[in-house]
């Protein structure tokens, strides 16, 4: 298996209650705040939809790595800590492509990615095997939360929107739209990665699998041979104990 391929750790003795995982489950939350926030006109709800984002990204930095270096890594950990990524992520470009910053062709493609892998995770962790985010797919959602948070700096109300500074919000606006781009690009391979990964656990499965239907057949085998050696055993046996005895035939002579 891969580095970010595992069994599920069924006598892990980590509680499920712990600092990573609160941070994880805080971004759940935080979500549809920020959603909220930023579907609103005014330029405070605007900037505190950018606050919220922003502390949601930065649970994402530090329950993983408080996680590793505390020794508190759960399978819960593992599995929610990407969707609660996704669901950032998601509900940030679904915002910005209602607000027209964004195509929305981008936002469902990235969307299917994500959707597509989630459910890959769901169907491994069923066979008891935990697929974690590879450094792809963290290198993806870092350039993802880039984007998404320079789009969702109100720049027009930064720079005290007028006709000098007009030509900054559109570059700042560009540049956000240009990150989404790479975001866009590392996106689709890391889902193509994720896969291939899911393609080798499969094969490697079902190779084990044959193994040891071949083990069993062979051991059945053996075990038939085995029987049929004692079989022909017993029968020489019963044949030796069938046949008089020397001393058996002298004293038949004798009587005749």
């Amino acid at each position: 298996m891969t580095g970010n391929v595992s069994r599920v750790q069924r006598d892990s003795k980590v509680p499920l209650v712990n600092l990573p995982n609160a941070l994880t489950v805080a971004r759940l939350v935080l979500v549809p705040v920020f959603v909220v926030l930023g579907l609103q006109e005014s330029w405070t709800a605007r900037w505190l939809a950018f606050v919220v984002f922003a502390v949601a990204a930065v649970t994402d930095r530090f329950d993983g790595q408080l996680a590793r270096s505390w020794g508190q890594v759960t399978d819960f950990g593992r599995v929610v800590d990407p969707i609660a990524d996704k669901a950032l992520t998601l509900g940030g470009f679904a915002l910005l492509s209602f607000q027209g910053f964004l195509p929305w062709w981008v936002t469902i493609l990235i969307a299917v990615r994500e959707l597509g892998i989630t459910a890959m995770r769901a169907v491994f962790l069923r066979r008891g095997v935990v697929v974690s985010a590879n450094n792809a797919g963290k290198l993806k959602t870092f350039m993802q939360i880039i984007a998404l948070g320079t789009l969702f700096i109100p720049w027009e109300h930064f720079f005290a929107l007028s006709a000098s500074n007009e030509g900054w919000v559109v570059l700042m606006i560009r540049l956000g739209q240009a990150l989404a781009g790479v975001a866009l690009a590392l996106t689709v391979y890391s889902g193509l990665t994720y896969i291939i990964d899911g393609v080798r656990l499969v094969r490697g499965a079902s190779g084990d699998e044959a193994e040891a239907g071949r083990a069993e057949e062979t051991g059945a085998e053996e075990t038939e041979c085995e029987a049929e050696a004692e079989a022909v055993h017993e029968e020489e046996a019963e044949s030796v104990e069938s046949k008089p005895s020397g001393h058996d035939m002298v004293g038949q002579q004798a009587q005749s």
